[in-house]
């Protein structure tokens, strides 16, 4: 509601990056719609890509730019639809995209898991004295293999009813009530707590309860500060929303030592998101620019257009009437475009309504 009412907004920022002085350059690009556009991305900015439904974003950066980068960095297969070149790749060493889709398929996955940092957790339980009396190793206290878990629910803390031709069920195992280890697993503690409490935590919590593990710490401290604190380490990844997975996938790029040359791509990261998680995104978005890494995003909401230091505006209409970059440059550049619909809305968001 404060968003609604203008008590909170989505601040501009007061100046714009320019980047590190390199750019990456597609020329020549005429797959589907495009026509013959030479686009230019400048290394070490957020970037947005703009324009109307079916104007050419998507078959410019996810079916041009993207799988040429692939192709570059993975030897990937997928081929990239027609391009006359590009220039600039020896100036970032790795692309990577991250969508909404989930961090796992079944409720085994969890943020833990797909963060890596449950593996360091489950080192810290076989470091205790009572492990080690009792001869636990990590793999003790994993939930997928013999030993630690519930055999019952095989360490899912719960039991699949399957619906024939309605989605399984999932209900709480009636064995280990939920907590997915059994009774012996269950006895060694750390802080008071046992593995499955750990699971149970929510991240914000977490923080402060492994803040003497630095590895441990670091991972989780990400997680909360990517607007997470309120989702549990052993949250299903299946309960997860698209926007919490994207950014359980952000975290984890955060938490990386790299190198400052990764271009990142996302598309449409804030469908569904509420204004407040639009702003942890962005918060995220620009921690990475700020490691030296180029971040492009194909997006709608006017929230992030005006928040780029750099956009690429397609158009002017879809289908057969766009293919075109109508505009490209700063935000207060792309707002004196008058043919540019962006540009429109630009102007009455970044002069005032």
């Amino acid at each position: 509601a404060d968003y609604l009412t203008d008590r909170k907004s989505i601040e501009v920022p007061k100046v714009r990056r320019e980047g590190n002085g390199h750019s990456l350059v597609l020329k020549g690009a005429t797959g589907h719609n495009l026509k013959t556009v030479t686009a230019e991305f400048p290394l070490g900015t957020f970037i947005c890509v703009t324009g109307v439904s079916g104007s050419g974003k998507s078959s410019l950066i996810n079916e041009t730019l993207y799988p040429i980068l692939r192709q570059h960095f993975y030897k990937s297969v997928k081929k990239p639809l027609d391009y006359k070149s590009i220039k600039g790749l020896e100036h970032i060493d790795k692309v990577i995209e991250i969508d909404q889709s989930p961090i796992g398929r079944t409720p085994r996955s969890n943020p833990a898991t797909y963060t890596g940092v449950f593996t360091d957790i489950r080192k810290l339980f076989s470091d205790l004295p009572e492990a080690r009396i009792r001869g636990y190793k990590p793999g003790r206290f994993s939930f997928n293999v013999k030993g630690g878990r519930c055999e019952v629910c095989q360490g899912s803390g719960m039991r699949t009813i399957e619906m024939n031709f309605l989605p399984d069920v999932y209900v709480e195992c009636e064995n280990c009530l939920g907590r997915r280890y059994n009774r012996e697993t269950l006895e060694v503690l750390y802080k008071g707590k046992s593995i499955s409490d750990v699971l149970d935590m929510p991240v914000s919590e977490a923080v402060g309860f492994f803040e003497n593990f630095p590895k441990i710490y670091r991972k989780l401290k990400t997680l909360n500060s990517v607007g997470l604190g309120y989702i549990t380490l052993g949250q299903q990844a299946t309960t997860l929303s698209g926007g919490e997975a994207q950014r359980v996938k952000l975290s984890e790029e955060l938490s990386k030592r790299d190198t400052g040359n990764t271009f990142y791509i996302l598309d449409e990261p804030t469908t569904g998101l509420h204004f407040e998680d639009i702003r942890h995104l962005l918060n995220v978005l620009n921690k990475l620019v700020e490691k030296g890494n180029t971040v492009v995003v194909i997006e709608h909401n006017l929230d992030v257009i005006k928040v780029a230091d750099y956009i690429i505006d397609i158009g002017p209409e879809g289908g057969q009437r766009g293919g075109q970059i109508v505009a490209k440059g700063t935000p207060e550049d792309i707002a004196k475009v008058k043919k540019s619909y962006t540009g429109a809305f630009l102007k009455s968001e970044l002069l005032g309504k």
